[in-house]
């Protein structure tokens, strides 16, 4: 299995943008042979935060989602800002969208969406007893709806949602303990 990192000879940037950028670069691997065009897609880190209420109610987003061309149901996130710890942002990014704070988040799991062209690490944390603490602040693009729901509900909340990276984190945070569904208990 090699190991080792593969060397780029040189890299052009194709397109550059706030939130993307593309470069191809050409790379030679350890093995010597050589990829002349390996597209690389750059675009920034993210935080999302599992949010859930002393009602055990998860705070969601609902959002139209243009690449999916339909609404979307999710866990209150966005991208981190130069210099800003991801909690800070899942925390902030929470209060933006819904309006809802906590005293802190729980670091849940850090991964990379799609490792293999993308560069962006995805940042997950637990906020526990958020409550309604101030309006909304969103951006001028977005457009989207807070959802409370039952914690009870959670094999249809996972059923409805389509983004598999917030599915994946729901799922590994009733793994984990970091949320108990009522009713169950927290797995082993």
């Amino acid at each position: 299995m090699a190991k080792d990192a593969w060397q780029v000879v040189s890299e052009t940037e194709l397109f550059a943008d706030k939130y993307l950028g593309v470069v191809t670069q050409h790379l030679k691997l350890p093995n010597g042979a050589v990829i002349p065009n390996f597209h690389l897609i750059k675009s920034p880190s993210w935080a999302a935060t599992i949010a859930v209420t002393e009602r055990q109610e998860l705070v969601l987003v609902q959002q139209y989602r243009h690449a999916h061309a339909g609404v979307s149901l999710e866990l209150p996130a966005g991208v981190i800002e130069a210099d800003e710890e991801p909690m800070v942002a899942a925390l902030r990014e929470l209060q933006e969208e819904t309006g809802y704070s906590a005293p802190s988040v729980d670091p849940l799991w850090t991964i990379r969406p799609e490792p293999a062209r993308h560069q962006q690490w995805a940042h997950f944390g637990v906020a526990r007893d958020v409550r309604l603490t101030m309006p909304r602040a969103l951006d001028p693009t977005e457009d989207m709806s807070v959802v409370l729901r039952p914690l009870k509900e959670f094999d249809q909340i996972i059923a409805e949602m389509v983004h598999a990276l917030h599915v994946a984190a729901l799922l590994l945070a009733v793994r984990r303990g970091a949320i108990v569904i009522p009713g169950s208990s927290p797995s082993p």
